[in-house]
Formats: C-alpha cells, sequence, structure tokens
C-alpha cells in the first residue's frame, strides 16, 4: 500500500437544516452525485446520516436500504452507515440500520454531552452492537469523543474480541462541546493512548468539528493518521468562506495529504486495510 492516507467523507449528519445549507445532501439522489464527486475528489470511504422526505434525520430502513444501494451502484465507495443517528433515536432504532447491509457503520464508544444534549451510549448497547456487526460481517469504525472511550474500547475487544476482518480502526472526534478539545496536544495524547491501549496494527483518523478542523486534519496527518472531513463536521472552508459542496472539503483533505507525502488511498487499499468483506 505504501504510504497513503484514507479520507473519509461525511456528508450530511443530522445536525444541520438544509434551509440553511442548500448545498447539504440529504435525499438519496444528492447523496449518490455528493458520492460520485467526493470519490472523483480523493475519498474512499463515505459516512452516511440518513434524513426522511422532509430533510429531517431518520433511521428508516428503507431509505439506508435505498442510499446503501444508490451509493454502491454509482461509486467504489465503502459505504459506512452511522448508527449513532441524532441524539434522540431509540437504541433499537440505531441498530437496526445493519440490516441494511453497509460495508461498515460506527460505533461509539461511550456516552458524551453533545452541546445541550446528551449522546447516549451504554456498555451494553455497545457491546451488542459490535457483536451485531461481526455476525452481518460489519466493519466498525470505533468512534472516539472522548480519552475513556479508548479505554472502553480496550476493554471491549479485551472481554468481546476483535471485530469482523480483524482489523480496529477509530475516529477521533474532536471539538464537540461537550468532548475533548480539537487540538494538536489532544492529537498527540490520543495517538499516544492508541498505541499503548490497542492491537499493534490499529488505525486511527480523526475529525475536527467546526473551526477545529485545520488544527486536527494537519496534526493527524504529522501524526500518521487518518483523517474524516464534510459538512457533517464543517460548513466553512475558511473565514467568512461557505463550504460550496462536500468535494471541496475532500480536494483540501487530499492535497494536504499529498503535501505530507501520504497521498490519498485508493478504495482497493482501503479495502484491504480495513477488513471490508469482499463485494459480491
Amino acid at each position: 500500500m505504501g504510504a497513503t492516507t484514507l479520507i473519509t467523507v461525511a456528508p450530511t449528519g443530522a445536525e444541520l437544516d438544509k434551509s440553511d445549507f442548500p448545498q447539504l445532501p440529504v435525499t438519496v439522489e444528492e447523496l449518490v452525485s455528493t458520492a460520485v464527486a467526493c470519490e472523483k475528489s480523493g475519498a474512499a470511504v463515505i459516512h452516511i446520516h440518513l434524513r426522511d422526505d422532509k430533510a429531517r434525520p431518520t433511521l428508516d430502513l428503507g431509505r439506508a436500504k435505498e442510499a446503501v444501494a444508490g451509493v454502491s451502484e454509482a461509486t467504489n465507495l465503502i459505504v459506512q452507515l452511522s448508527s449513532g443517528g441524532a441524539v434522540t433515536d431509540s437504541e433499537e432504532d440505531r441498530m437496526r440500520v445493519l440490516e441494511a447491509q453497509p460495508d461498515m457503520a460506527s460505533c461509539t464508544m461511550g456516552t458524551v454531552n453533545f452541546g445541550d444534549a446528551v449522546f447516549s451510549n451504554r456498555w451494553d448497547f455497545i457491546v451488542e452492537l459490535h457483536r451485531r456487526m461481526r455476525d452481518r460481517r460489519i466493519v466498525p469504525e470505533y468512534e472516539i469523543f472522548d480519552l475513556a472511550h479508548l479505554a472502553s474500547l480496550e476493554r471491549l475487544l479485551d472481554q468481546h474480541g476483535l471485530p469482523y476482518g480483524g482489523h480496529v480502526h477509530v475516529d477521533f472526534v474532536l471539538g464537540v462541546p461537550g468532548g475533548a478539545p480539537g487540538n494538536a496536544a489532544t492529537v498527540i495524547h490520543f495517538v499516544d493512548a492508541v498505541r499503548r491501549h490497542l492491537p499493534p496494527d490499529a488505525t486511527f483518523a480523526a475529525t475536527g468539528i467546526g473551526r477545529t478542523t485545520l488544527p486536527v486534519m494537519l496534526s493527524t496527518l504529522a501524526a500518521g493518521g487518518h483523517l474524516r472531513v464534510g459538512m457533517e463536521d464543517t460548513v466553512s472552508f475558511a473565514r467568512r468562506q461557505p463550504v460550496t459542496g462536500n468535494e471541496q472539503l475532500v480536494a483540501r483533505a487530499a492535497e494536504a495529504a499529498a503535501l505530507a507525502q501520504r497521498p490519498a488511498m485508493s478504495v482497493p487499499d482501503a479495502r484491504v486495510m480495513l477488513g471490508i468483506r469482499p463485494t459480491a
């Protein structure tokens, strides 16, 4: 594979309103169009949050299956569904998205304050999500909002074994009000914890929310990590310069990775690294 950088795009999220950000992809057609553009710009993974016909967050299974099929038919991207949904979603609904049979799904490793709300992830829920993903041959991306979540992941792997594919991949989500700050010091601290507590071949990516996007991106590249970008995480490209589309953020990440002499990873190489199940 050489020294390359896995780029994940998170194009939508559950927080933004389409009326405020017309460029936000909320329909399946918009999501597929975004996926095509982001693959051309250097993304290998797409992290999908779903919206209903009124552009509201949803975990509807039919919509999930439609999104997985649409993106898979139009691109070679690794399709990762969010099992987080919105902070108000039930555990049952969050589990059900796995029935859409994506390549990957997120698995948040603990509860965290999320602005004025609470993003709840009970231990028993995490264990069951981990088990169901393995049974369905879905690769988890373990989402880490705080340092304690890495300790929980170590406990999960010790007690319940490796995920499907045998590879551990985590994403640091930094800069959320209530979670760990999005700065270089946090990235380095988290990387040290990954190297001390997770399997030697574990890989990490990082996400910087809002104005922390660039500090997190640059420090993560310097530490040898991978990147997640997208309008779920920021809608500002620069000061007083709104994002024009998700492909703009992916292209900037690919340019930064190339400057770091670790260019964007190809989709086939990403499938091998992450242990994604073979395509039909």
